[in-house]
């Protein structure tokens, strides 16, 4: 079938897009009225999603609920979590959904012919027919719900996107972000929270939600996109006859609109919320926001990202420099957000106070005027043009399919006009126009025009107030009580009756035939070998070099990794801090600022890292390396290699005053980074009560020793220095150097050359050396900070206790985060997610995300091994688990990726034999392998490692669940 034969469809253009190496049409459902984009190529790796403009007209989180909701079973598929199914029993690449300002996306990718087509089937089916108008129980799971358990027991409110939100509003980045979008979009779409505000999400009716699906979930508001290898004509001609074809076209005004320029800039304040012991000083927030056009201006599309990192994001940028030399803030962030119809350009001061404010606006002023005046630096702009074309032709976003970051930038431009989705994927052309322009007066005509003499402005401040969540949650107790005090007897029978009624519809299975329904694989569509490893051993000069040989479209991975088996463990936070100063201080050659343009225009990036790398065999033992890694096209590199000598031999590390600058920033950016990644934070933390490998992550040992070192810095600026250089040269030492290259054959030449310069470089290895002692403490701490939510850790080892490890671990992390956990933690706790994991060298965790519970999820904990001495699966139901851990297994690498995982394979001694040998055993798995895995996990349970990040209330209620309860901060104290 062509395309030209589908009746159904308008075809409104049909071009290439030569930069992508594709092709590109755009079509119109004619009876319906749905938009399509297709962008077609050979890439196997195939994206499908269905969007709609979700504009909401206030902030209980409409938009976010029917998100969740949707996938929560339809008429096709009854089940009441196809998500969960897909996710358990799908060889998909990407699944998820997503809320947006003004839009909602369900996307999909798979490798695999017959998975996509289910995967596309599934969803079709969830947003157009969900079952969210026969269960009212879908919509108070997955957004808001009054509990009460007895009549004497108090009134609560629970929900899964109502504690999603509770943790969103506890960053005090997030609420900035969300005044400064209120305070210049006063008058349209953007003024609401679409995620839901946890003030507003209980003001949410059952009827007003499906008023909303109702509305907007139509085809004539929907965006449908294809990408990838496949049979577009099918595809379309499926969509057409399953769903499309069955809808007329209506009148529907979704449209985002545009909001009224300001006659003159206005001002907002804000509070957020600080635990107890935090200090009100220095902890206020200031930023100047300005609005840029539309995002249908291709040029200032791209050039606002290049002024973001001329003016602010790049190391000594002059605008963020200039804020840290007037002592305004610790940390200076903000530029340029693309993501809405009228995009944005914020700076951002942070750890600061309300009095600065006219000072902050006034730096801001001089310093955009100087630079109007005497001209931004010229290779500033190049850096950031070339490092934005890199990153743009690489097209490398880690473990998300290009295809899928593609599609969602094409809603940049396609939401606002039917004939641009492909405005921002072709941007070569503008890259070119950007470099003609650095010799011009065009960018510090953009700063001129944008931010000096832009009135459509705003000036957001947000400040602390201690205790403002506990004041919250005070006043919310009182209105709950006064609510229930309101209630009659009848309605109190009532509301227990219905809390009951929820437990036991979530509690209740999906009938047998109803889950037979969602469409799987059988264990015969997985590939049965395992990834290769791409290691050859080579030698340059003496140095030890790994080479996998991977085509890699001219470009040249080179990692240094440097063992640092030897540092002490007292000195393990400062390896921390050592990779935050490489790079951003002066060198020989080089300001900090010139040395990180030098490295955008000659390079795809230069980074420090600390790998750790646990062996397979021994709990006990592990390589740990510090990384410098580089990407450059293979004309580059030796320009990649002279900066990374500059670099790692002649840093200034004597410089106090940038030393100071980056410990703040580093402290700043941590602080964010802990109540956002709770739960990486608090598993990792558990598992140094026990595992080595584990003191080299542990995000509170360092975020300890900054606050104290930023405290104290004066006293401590001597010693700190010395130590930082002691570490120079005990650890870039021709002894300590392994590297690993990834790309063709005929790179190789290029990186022996230049390695043969660089190891005369090196420092000798001075004395003998030995292995850290690193004595891990059991401690199960209780970290409080102003969240309002928990992260809630539970960690062991199972080779402590005898147990080797088996591939059906794998399957049984897919179990647990899908059915016991999932069920538990998340369908009826109401936390917003559950993870687990098992290392190869015995290291185990059990965390939740987000979660208002803590003794409760607790016990969840507990029943793990009695879930799994009780497991029952049927054939379907065991491929089923082995399809979607195989998922797991087989994600897509570009690469870099298939570089990195053939490094960490070399250096933890895992031959391909036993990957295979883990992958049979996935496959092969049976109901027994899962059932045989309950002593191991009880052993790791019995170990009773707890460690909870979160809410300052419930841990001091909860005080005798610790051997230490204390803030996250004391150490400033």
């Amino acid at each position: 079938m062509q395309l030209k034969d589908l009746q159904a469809y308008e075809i409104l253009e049909k071009r290439p897009i030569k930069d992508l190496n594709s092709e590109g049409i755009i079509l119109r459902h004619k009876k319906s009225g749905a938009r399509i984009a297709v962008i077609s190529n050979d890439d196997d790796n195939k994206v499908f999603y269905i969007g709609f403009r979700t504009p909401p007209e206030d902030s209980t989180g409409v938009a976010h609920i029917i998100e969740h909701t949707v996938l929560c079973g339809s008429d096709k598929y009854p089940v009441k979590d196809p998500f969960v199914e897909l996710v358990k029993g799908s060889l998909n690449t990407f699944l998820n959904a997503m809320t947006y300002p003004e839009k909602t996306i369900y996307p999909i990718a798979s490798c695999n012919d017959k998975d996509f087509q289910n995967l596309m089937s599934v969803y079709m089916d969830a947003v157009f027919h969900p079952n969210i108008y026969k269960y009212q129980e879908i919509f108070q799971q997955e957004g808001w719900h009054y509990e009460l358990e007895s009549e004497d027991a108090p009134v609560t409110i629970n929900g899964v996107v109502y504690n999603e939100m509770k943790g969103a509003f506890s960053s005090p980045d997030d609420v900035l972000s969300r005044q400064i979008m209120t305070s210049l979009f006063p008058d349209t779409t953007y003024a609401n929270v679409s995620g839901g505000d946890p003030l507003h999400i209980p003001e949410l009716t059952y009827e007003e939600y499906l008023d909303f699906h109702r509305r907007y979930y139509h085809p004539c508001n929907s965006y449908i996109y294809l990408y990838g290898d496949m049979d577009v004509a099918e595809k379309l001609a499926w969509m057409d006859e399953a769903y499309l074809g069955k809808y007329e076209a209506i009148g529907l005004d979704s449209e985002i609109k545009l909001q009224k320029p300001f006659e003159k800039p206005i001002e907002v304040t804000h509070k957020y919320s600080i635990s107890s012991t935090e200090s009100e000083e220095n902890n206020t927030y200031l930023s100047y926001n300005t609005v840029i056009e539309t995002a249908l201006d291709e040029k200032l599309y791209l050039a606002f990202d290049i002024l973001d990192y001329a003016l602010v994001s790049a190391p000594g940028a002059p605008l963020k420099q200039a804020l840290i030399d007037a002592g305004i803030g610790s940390e200076i962030t903000g530029g340029y957000d693309s993501g809405t119809l009228q995009p944005t350009f914020s700076v951002i001061a942070k750890n600061t106070n309300p009095q600065e404010k006219e000072h902050f606006l006034a730096v801001i002023r001089e310093t955009l005027e100087g630079l109007v005046k005497n001209g931004l630096n010229k290779k500033s702009l190049l850096a950031g043009i070339n490092s934005s074309e890199f990153r743009y032709r690489e097209a490398d976003f880690g473990h998300f399919p290009k295809g899928l970051l593609y599609g969602i930038q094409c809603l940049d431009s396609w939401l606002y006009d039917d004939m641009r989705p492909f405005l921002h994927l072709e941007a070569l052309d503008t890259y070119r126009f950007l470099k003609e322009q650095v010799e011009t007066d065009y960018f510090e005509q953009l700063i001129q025009k944008y931010l000096l003499n832009n009135r459509h402005a705003s000036v957001v401040i947000i400040e602390p107030e201690k205790g403002l969540n506990a004041k919250n949650e005070a006043a919310l107790e009182k209105k709950l009580a006064e609510y229930k005090a309101g209630l009659s007897e009848d309605e109190i029978r009532k509301l227990i009756a219905d809390t009951k009624h929820l437990k036991e519809y979530q509690e209740t299975p999906s009938p047998k035939e109803d889950l037979e329904k969602i469409p799987m694989l059988a264990r015969s569509d997985m590939k049965k070998e395992a990834a290769p490893f791409y290691n050859t051993e080579l030698s340059v000069k003496g140095i030890p070099v790994v080479h996998h040989d991977i085509y890699s479209n001219g470009i040249i991975y080179l990692t240094m990794l440097f063992d640092i088996a030897h540092i002490p463990a007292e000195d393990i936070p400062y390896l921390g801090v050592l990779k935050a100063v490489l790079g951003y201080v002066d060198t020989k050659n080089y300001s900090y600022a010139d040395f990180a343009n030098e490295v955008n225009i000659h390079t795809g990036g230069i980074s420090s890292t600390i790998g750790v790398y646990p062996s397979v065999k021994d709990k006990d033992d592990y390589q740990v390396k510090f990384e410098v890694r580089t990407k450059a096209l293979y004309d580059k590199l030796p320009e990649a290699a002279t900066l990374m000598k500059e670099m790692l031999f002649t840093s200034n590390i004597d410089d106090e005053k940038r030393l100071y600058e980056i410990i703040a920033e580093l402290k700043s950016r941590l602080q964010v980074s802990i109540s956002s990644a709770g739960h990486s934070v608090a598993s990792t933390r558990a598992m140094t009560y026990f595992s080595k490998a584990a003191a080299y992550k542990d995000t509170i040992t360092f975020y300890e020793t900054l606050c104290d070192l930023e405290a104290h810095f004066d006293e401590r600026k001597e010693a700190l220095t010395a130590k930082l250089k002691e570490m120079v040269s005990s650890i870039f030492t021709k002894e300590h150097l392994l590297v690993s290259v990834t790309c063709e054959k005929d790179g190789l030449s290029i990186v022996e050359t230049e390695l043969e310069k660089f190891i005369p470089m090196l420092y000798e290895t001075s004395g003998e050396e030995k292995q850290a002692e690193i004595v891990p403490v059991r401690k199960n701490e209780g970290f409080m900070d102003a969240s309002q939510v928990l992260y809630v850790a539970r960690a062991g080892n199972f080779r402590a206790h005898g147990f080797d490890y088996h591939g059906a671990l794998r399957i049984l992390k897919v179990i647990m985060e899908y059915d016991y956990l999932w069920i538990n933690i998340r369908v009826k706790g109401g936390a917003y997610g559950c993870m687990n994991g098992y290392m190869k060298n015995g290291d185990t965790y059990f965390v939740s995300y987000r979660d208002p519970n803590l003794e409760k999820t607790n016990e969840i904990y507990d029943g793990i091994p009695a879930y799994i001495e009780q497991f029952t699966a049927d054939e379907r139901d065991m491929t089923k688990y082995i399809i979607g851990t195989i998922s797991d297994m087989d994600v897509p690498m570009n690469p870099s990726t298939k570089g990195d995982r053939s490094m960490a394979a070399y250096l933890q001694n895992i031959s391909y034999e036993e990957i295979q040998k883990e992958r049979d055993q996935v496959i092969g798995a049976t109901q027994e392998d899962i059932r045989g895995l309950r002593d191991m996990i009880a052993s790791v349970l019995a170990e009773n490692n707890l460690c909870v990040v979160g809410n300052e209330e419930t841990l001091q209620a909860s005080e005798g669940m610790f051997g230490e309860v204390k803030h996250l901060n004391e150490s400033e104290r």
